[in-house]
């Protein structure tokens, strides 16, 4: 650390440079291409001031910008940027027309919103990824029957596919919120200047065209005062990450119970217990959640204490928890769809310990409901039966002499599908319900599941062809004032 460093500029201004440059400062240099070519195009500079600049910004493309170091001799990335802009062009900075009809303000929410962009595309990708890889366990695994649980006590039979069915729903509905906020993140609020835009006759539209936005903001006020498409950013992971957590949890469970196996380039060997092949990715995967959710709660936070105004609390100073939550993101999804591809049933329950559980009587009370008993009745009546033993143990004299204590009378048939629906947890892959853990309609949802993601997927895509062609439009156009 320099010497001659303020305390102001140790403390603060150089911590913030070395978060921000890396991200912020590739941005800058392609926001500020394109705006040399629209103050160009629209005659507020001349030709040989834009080539002049754009060579020199053409120059700091090839910038390593997490090499640069702050060195207190100017304020922040931005200011950096100017000053090798005006050394790779060969001028003084005061010779400098990038600034023109523009502030650090609309700068700042313009290149934050291209750098949101890029990541939210890599945690959309991964969460599509995470989707698919569920999907096909989930049609793989249709058929292997478990014990689901409420409240950590053994409910009803199901599927590892049905489980797994109903996460890949989560997920297609999150890679719909990431899909809407990259739509709202995708528009423009460059032209806005400090906040109420300029006499200066500049096309926003052009600007918003060469960098891939889709939109205009509509109040230039809002453009940089506004950080509602910041929280939701912040939001948007924790409640994704806080789901996938608690799939998580739930796989320690399979795990620990021999359910599935542990692959093992996710596991950790212990420095004292030979045999321990401990999965502790899973408990990353609650870590990562909750640092989400610290940062959701850090980004509400700055923003509740800002002004409605432009203020670094509720822009700046939120970056780079959403620089970082966005990676955490990618990795979060990345790790669990890696480990679930991996994920195959090692000794999922038997029958037996699915009907000692007591897991099955739902169904037993349910085949009486299908011969007409009464549903409290039905209900009442496994209730003692389940008190009494096991449902292995029941006979059809038990079940007829417990009926008629309660006043029911049941024919051979009730009675039959009773023991039946009691011992045989396997009949659940039967079921026909179009949402349940039926073989054919897990199947069925992993077909409805896999075209929301392709959806979603065509939404990606269709940004990812806008950002290219502006790209090349870029290109173009910084090549046609450069010249050879």
């Amino acid at each position: 650390m320099s010497p001659s460093l303020t305390v102001y500029q140790q403390h603060h201004l150089r911590v913030v440079f070395d978060h921000h440059v890396a991200p912020l400062y590739p941005a800058m240099v392609t926001a500020s291409k394109a705006h040399v070519v629209m103050l160009a195009e629209q005659g507020l500079i001349s030709d040989e001031a834009a080539a002049t600049m754009l060579r020199g910004l053409v120059a700091l493309t090839g910038d390593r910008p997490e090499e640069l170091e702050y060195d207190g001799s100017v304020e922040d990335v931005y200011y950096t940027l100017e000053k090798r802009l005006a050394a790779a062009a060969g001028i003084e900075v005061s010779q400098l027309s990038v600034q023109l009809a523009r502030s650090r303000n609309d700068l700042d929410a313009g290149v934050f919103r291209m750098v949101l962009r890029d990541q939210l595309l890599q945690v959309l990708d991964a969460l599509l990824a995470t989707g698919r890889t569920v999907l096909d366990r989930a049609d793989r695994h249709a058929d292997v029957v478990v014990t689901g649980y409420t409240h950590r006590r053994p409910a009803q039979p199901t599927s590892i596919g049905h489980v797994f069915a109903g996460y890949a729903e989560a997920l297609a509905g999150e890679a719909a919120a990431y899909a809407d906020l990259l739509d709202e993140m995708n528009r423009s609020p460059l032209g806005s200047c400090a906040f109420a835009g300029t006499d200066l006759d500049i096309s926003p539209r052009r600007l918003a065209d060469l960098l891939g936005f889709d939109q205009l903001i509509v109040n230039s006020y809002e453009a940089v005062a506004g950080a509602d498409h910041l929280v939701r950013v912040a939001t948007l992971n924790a409640q994704a990450l806080a789901t996938g957590a608690r799939l998580a949890r739930t796989l320690m469970d399979w795990l620990s119970w021999g359910w599935v196996v542990t692959p093992g380039e996710f596991t950790q060997g212990s420095s004292i217990m030979p045999q321990k092949r401990n999965p502790v990715v899973l408990e990353h995967l609650v870590s990562m959640a909750g640092a989400a959710a610290a940062d959701a709660a850090s980004v509400l936070n700055n923003v509740g204490a800002a002004w409605w105004e432009d203020s670094n609390n509720a822009t700046t100073d939120v970056q780079a928890r959403l620089w970082e939550g966005d990676d955490r993101a990618y990795r979060f999804f990345s790790l669990l769809g890696g480990l679930i591809e991996k994920l195959d049933p090692q000794r999922p329950p038997s029958g037996e310990e699915i009907v000692a559980s007591g897991a099955t009587t739902t169904a037993a009370a349910d085949a009486l409901a299908r011969h007409g008993v009464p549903f409290r009745g039905a209900h009442s009546l496994l209730g003692l039966l389940v008190r009494g033993g096991a449902p292995a143990t029941w006979t059809e004299e038990l079940v007829r002499s417990t009926a008629a204590d309660l006043g029911l009378t049941l024919d051979d048939a009730a009675v039959r599908d009773l023991l039946a629906a009691a011992v045989r947890p396997e009949l659940v892959l039967r079921r026909a319900q179009a949402d349940g853990p039926g073989e054919a309609a897990v199947r069925d949802q992993v077909g409805r599941l896999s075209t929301m993601l392709d959806a979603v997927q065509e939404r990606a895509q269709t940004l990812r062809e806008r950002l290219t062609r502006a790209d090349a439009a870029l290109a173009e156009a910084v090549a046609a004032r450069v010249g050879p």
